[in-house]
């Protein structure tokens, strides 16, 4: 159970504080929900309290998993000989699954293969989108979890990025 005012990650959207507890009737019984405010976007959900292993939300991530993160990060890429062959559709589904997970590392492990198939060839437009969501949910994650600026994660990210690409 998390606690009013505790920030959890939801897969695939990001950092949202728990704004409260409520009880609301559904189908005749009662059930209970918490009230999900996201932290970046204008939006505001009800999760029911039985379903959150489910839908994947974790409490945020901790200074300490950032450093791990960025360790994984920083290391270097080891290509598969059909990555940038491989049809889009089955990398997408892929991709999708791994966001909807939750996991920090999948979302990073998405952000570093793009990264890496940028280096070789123009990125799609779905790429490029999902370039850009991965890029945010990590950034997001990193901003609060190291108490800085979501752009100052962001920069770190794509300075990390840049490095691995040098190598």
């Amino acid at each position: 159970m998390y606690n009013q005012d505790e920030k959890v990650v939801y897969p695939g959207h990001g950092v949202a504080v728990i704004k409260r507890m409520l009880e609301r009737r559904v189908g005749g019984k009662a059930m209970r929900f918490y009230e999900l405010e996201f932290i970046n976007k204008d939006m505001t959900i009800l999760v029911p309290l039985n379903n959150l292993d489910s839908i994947g939300i974790r409490k945020l991530s901790s200074q300490k998993d950032i450093g791990k993160l960025f360790s994984m990060f920083a290391d270097p890429i080891i290509p598969h000989q059909n990555e940038v062959a491989l049809n889009w559709n089955k990398r997408n589904k892929e991709y999708q699954g791994k966001i909807r997970s939750g996991k920090l590392s999948e979302i990073c492990t998405i952000y570093r293969d793009l990264r890496h198939i940028e280096k070789n060839k123009e990125l799609s437009f779905g790429e490029k989108s999902l370039l850009h969501q991965t890029e945010l949910l990590l950034a997001e994650e990193i901003a609060l979890a190291c108490d800085i600026q979501t752009e100052s994660a962001m920069h770190q990210l794509r300075d990390l990025a840049q490095k691995v690409h040098q190598q």
